[in-house]
């Protein structure tokens, strides 16, 4: 979509002082109550002049830093499947037709040739350094979305009539637990639906079964915007603890060790649609119920190195490319900083708006990666959507159970799209208000 040069937003990224006496004259009233996740980072009275973006790591001198935008592309806040590291596509693009001197592309390859092999071995060792995964886990390349793995879970770590316990959160721990109603005998310990998956528990107020064979939580809600910030430990000594990380998996630094089982779909954070990554520890794996499907069987996965049948060979090899870009960012605590400063500026932005722009979610628990949000005048909504897209800012409707806005901003969104987010924003704000 052309940009209108008469647009009065097109510029917005190029003077920052746009609309400054807007954010210089509005009270700031998150001195005491604003977004705690980050106390050392004050955007609020960041200088009104051109930002320079620079790279603090030699390694990713070998290519374009991501922080950088082509000018026929959008920025994408998409949920997923969502916005890729734009040097990744463009090694991606390089090696499409023909591999490394393979003759063929990877999409063409067999999976048990020893072409593809390099690629996933590769894939899986560049995760573990990435995670400190130690060998004791087993890293699994599977299909079906984390949606499957609502099955998969139950199925490969209890019986029938074994209790598991669920904190719910939000729509996709929802959908964890009835799934497993099928299986097993799941309990919502704890559930935000009366506050509308706003909030995330104290764990000490939770009422857990000491029987429970696994405690299971989603890491972040991809729709609500809430994001554990430290993780519950089960009541029982035996039980594990369960984690659906798909939209902030590779976000952060995380001790798998807490784990027995993490998994995620790729499509958010890592890769394209079609991946689902678990890590499980191998003790937990060879005990599925008589009735799993083979497909769904973790034992039957890793005795055959996530090869047991055809697996979505190109987007494990896009994955693996995204790995790559993230060690060459420095590793998962260079990462994190990066998305902490851009949660910051857009969580700033809406705090600091008195009250246009709200974002429901206790601050204490906003995400890093979903920044859902409303607009005071719901009336404005539909505008702001269609202007943002004139602006090349594309799919921020928020989610169809939820409305409002939704910004998700992983790991390769650039800075400099969520400044232009902000800018816009803030325009938006001048005109409307």
């Amino acid at each position: 979509m052309a940009m209108s040069a008469a647009s009065p937003h097109s510029l917005l990224l190029k003077n920052p002082n746009h609309n400054h006496n807007l954010r210089r004259n509005r009270p700031n009233t998150d001195t005491t109550t604003g977004f705690n996740a980050f106390p050392l980072l004050n955007y609020c009275s960041r200088p009104n002049k051109p930002i320079s973006i620079t790279c603090s790591t030699a390694q990713v001198q070998d290519r374009p830093t991501s922080t950088s935008q082509s000018q026929d592309r959008v920025f994408n806040f998409a949920a997923g499947p969502a916005t890729l590291p734009e040097n990744v596509l463009k090694k991606a693009e390089s090696e499409l037709h023909v591999w490394r001197g393979s003759g063929m592309s990877v999409m063409e390859m067999s999976h048990r040739g020893k072409e593809f092999l390099s690629i996933i071995q590769k894939a899986e060792a560049d995760l573990r350094t990435l995670l400190n995964i130690p060998s004791d886990y087993a890293v699994l390349f599977l299909q079906g979305g984390a949606t499957t793995q609502f099955a998969s879970i139950p199925l490969n770590l209890c019986k029938p009539d074994d209790p598991v316990d669920y904190i719910v959160t939000g729509s996709w721990s929802d959908k964890a637990f009835k799934e497993a109603t099928k299986y097993c005998k799941p309990t919502v310990i704890w559930s935000g639906k009366s506050e509308k998956y706003t909030q995330i528990p104290s764990f000490d107020q939770l009422e857990q079964n000491p029987n429970a064979k696994y405690l299971h939580i989603c890491a972040n809600e991809t729709i609500h915007g809430v994001e554990f910030k430290t993780y519950p430990t089960p009541k029982n000594q035996d039980a594990v603890l369960v984690a659906d990380m798909s939209s902030n998996f590779c976000s952060k630094p995380v001790d798998v060790t807490k784990f027995g089982v993490i998994y995620a779909g790729a499509q958010k954070n890592v890769g394209p649609s079609g991946v689902t990554i678990v890590i499980i520890r191998k003790d937990l794996i060879g005990n599925a119920q008589e009735i799993t499907p083979v497909m769904l069987d973790y034992k039957i996965h890793a005795e055959n190195n996530s090869l047991y049948n055809t697996p979505p060979c190109y987007g494990i090899y896009m994955c693996g490319l995204v790995f790559e870009d993230l060690l060459a960012q420095g590793g998962l605590s260079e990462v994190e900083k990066k998305n902490m400063r851009k949660a910051q500026i857009l969580y700033d932005a809406i705090n600091q708006s008195n009250g246009f722009y709200r974002c429901p979610v206790e601050k204490s628990v906003r995400s890093l990666m979903n920044v859902p949000f409303t607009l005071e005048k719901s009336e404005l909504e539909g505008e702001f959507i269609k202007e943002a897209a004139k602006e090349k800012m594309v799919q921020l409707k928020g989610h169809r159970s939820v409305g409002g806005m939704r910004a998700s901003i992983y790991n390769a969104m650039p800075l400099a799209g969520v400044e232009k987010l902000v800018a816009f924003m803030e325009d938006f704000q001048a005109r409307h208000a």
